[in-house]
C-alpha cells in the first residue's frame, strides 16, 4: 500500500516537473518586449485601481450615494495589482505556468479586479493557447479559469457587462490563440516543405552535374582514343619507313594530319556545346553519324588494318541520338583492335529487323600493342551507359580460335 502511494507521488512529481519544464527558447529580443509589456500593465493596473478604488476609501464620498458601479470592498492591494501582469515576461519560455501564475493573482484580486486584470488573464490565456505544447492540459486550464473568473470578476472596475463577460473574453483569446497556432503551423510546414524542395532540387541539379561530367567524358574519350590511336600506329609506320620509302612515309604523315584534323573537329563540336551561349548555334557541328562510317573505317584502314564493311540499314531515317550511338560502337571497337590486335583484320557488319539495329565488330586477334596495358575499360562502360539509355545493349567477349567480337542491339524506331 505505502509502495503504491509511494509510486503515484513520483509519477505526481515527474508529471508536475515535466509541465514546468521550458517549452520555448524565444530570443532576447522576445523576452524584452514581454518583459516591458509585463512592467507596462503593472503601471496601468496602478493607476486603474487607483481611478476606480474602493468607495470607501473614496474622500468626500458617502457609500449609500455612490453609483452601483462604483466598487466596494477594502483597501487596494496594490502590490498585488502591481504582481498580477509580471508572469507574462515569461509567457513565451513558461506558458502554462505563467496562464496560471497570472489568474491566481487575478482571482485574489475579485472584486478589486478592473479590466487591466482581465486583459492580463485574456493575453495570459492566449500565451498559454498559442506557445504551449500541452494543448489538452492547457485548453482544460483555460476552461476552468474562464469559468472561474467569470465570477470572480462580475464586481470588476468599471463594471462588465454581465457575469459570462470574463468567459467570453478569456474564451475569445483562446480562439485567436488557436487560430493564429494554426497558420503559423502552416506556415512552417510549407517552409520545411519548400526547404525539402530546394534540397531535392540542389540534389538533382549536382546529379545532372555528376551526370553530364560523365557524359562529357565518354564523348571526350570516343573523340580523342580512334583519333589518337590512328595517329600514333601512322606515326610509329612512318617513322620505320622513313629513310626505306619515303613515299610511304609521307603518306603515314597526310594519315595523322587527317586523323589530327578530324580529332580537332569532333573536340570542337562536343566542347562548342556547353561553351557556346545558350541558343546559338554558331561554330556547332553536327555529331557523326552512319553517314561518316565509311571515313571512320577509310582512316582505320589507312593505319594497314583490314576492315570489311558490311551495312544494311532501316529504310527509315534513324534518330540522331541511335545513330551517333552506333557509330561510337564501331569506333571504340576499331579503337580497340588498333590498341589490342596489332597486325589483325577486322570486320564491321551493321543489320537490321523490324525493331533491333544491331552492330557487330570483329577482329581476328593479333599481336599486343604498347597502347594495350593503358586501356582501363572505360569505353565500353561509358558504351554500355549510352546503349542503355536508348534501351540498347552491348556485349563483348573473346572469340574461340582468338580474336575479339563486340556485339550491340539498338531499338531504331522512334516510336
Amino acid at each position: 500500500m505505502e509502495e503504491g502511494a509511494n509510486d503515484a507521488k513520483t509519477r505526481w512529481i515527474l508529471s508536475v516537473r515535466k509541465v514546468l519544464r521550458p517549452e520555448g527558447r524565444p530570443d532576447a529580443r522576445a523576452l524584452l518586449v514581454d518583459t516591458l509589456l509585463a512592467v507596462a500593465l503593472a503601471v496601468v493596473g496602478i493607476i486603474a485601481s487607483w481611478k476606480f478604488q474602493p468607495v470607501d476609501y473614496m474622500p468626500g464620498v458617502n457609500p449609500q450615494d455612490a453609483p452601483t458601479h462604483v466598487p466596494r470592498g477594502g483597501r487596494p492591494h496594490y502590490w498585488l495589482i502591481a504582481v498580477n501582469p509580471l508572469p507574462l515576461a515569461l509567457r513565451r519560455r513558461y506558458p502554462l505556468p505563467a496562464f496560471w501564475a497570472a489568474v491566481g493573482l487575478g482571482l485574489l484580486l475579485g472584486s478589486q479586479a478592473t479590466w487591466i486584470t482581465l486583459a492580463v488573464c485574456a493575453l495570459a490565456a492566449y500565451s498559454a493557447i498559442g506557445h504551449s505544447r500541452r494543448r489538452v492540459l492547457a485548453s482544460a486550464s483555460l476552461v476552468i479559469a474562464a469559468a472561474l473568473s467569470s465570477f470572480a470578476f462580475h464586481g470588476a472596475a468599471p463594471e462588465l457587462p454581465g457575469w459570462s463577460a470574463a468567459f467570453v473574453i478569456m474564451l475569445l483569446a483562446a480562439v485567436v490563440a488557436a487560430t493564429v497556432r494554426h497558420w503559423q503551423d502552416q506556415f512552417r510546414a510549407s517552409q520545411r516543405h519548400v526547404a525539402a524542395l530546394q534540397t531535392e532540387k540542389r540534389e538533382a541539379a549536382r546529379k545532372a552535374v555528376e551526370e553530364e561530367r560523365a557524359r562529357i567524358t565518354a564523348e571526350l574519350h570516343d573523340v580523342v582514343s580512334h583519333n589518337v590511336s590512328v595517329m600514333v600506329i601512322q606515326a610509329g609506320a612512318a617513322h620505320r619507313v622513313l629513310d626505306a620509302a619515303p613515299e610511304e612515309a609521307r603518306k603515314a604523315l597526310h594519315a595523322v594530319e587527317a586523323s589530327g584534323r578530324a580529332a580537332m573537329a569532333e573536340l570542337r563540336a562536343v566542347m562548342s556545346l556547353f561553351a557556346a551561349p545558350l541558343g546559338s548555334v554558331e561554330g556547332l557541328q553536327p555529331q557523326p553519324g552512319l553517314d561518316q562510317l565509311e571515313t571512320l573505317v577509310d582512316g582505320v584502314r589507312a593505319t594497314g588494318m583490314p576492315v570489311d564493311l558490311k551495312m544494311s540499314l532501316p529504310p527509315e531515317p534513324l534518330p540522331p541520338g541511335i545513330e551517333l550511338a552506333a557509330y561510337r560502337v564501331v569506333q571504340e571497337a576499331l579503337t580497340n583492335s588498333l590498341k589490342h590486335a596489332a597486325g589483325a583484320s577486322a570486320s564491321v557488319v551493321l543489320r537490321h529487323d523490324e525493331e533491333w539495329l544491331e552492330i557487330e565488330v570483329t577482329d581476328t586477334g593479333g599481336t599486343r600493342t604498347e597502347q594495350a596495358s593503358s586501356g582501363n575499360g572505360r569505353g565500353l562502360i561509358g558504351l554500355r551507359e549510352r546503349l542503355a539509355a536508348y534501351g540498347g545493349s552491348l556485349e563483348a567477349r573473346h572469340r574461340l580460335g582468338g580474336g575479339f567480337v563486340n556485339q550491340a542491339r539498338l531499338p531504331w524506331r522512334s516510336t
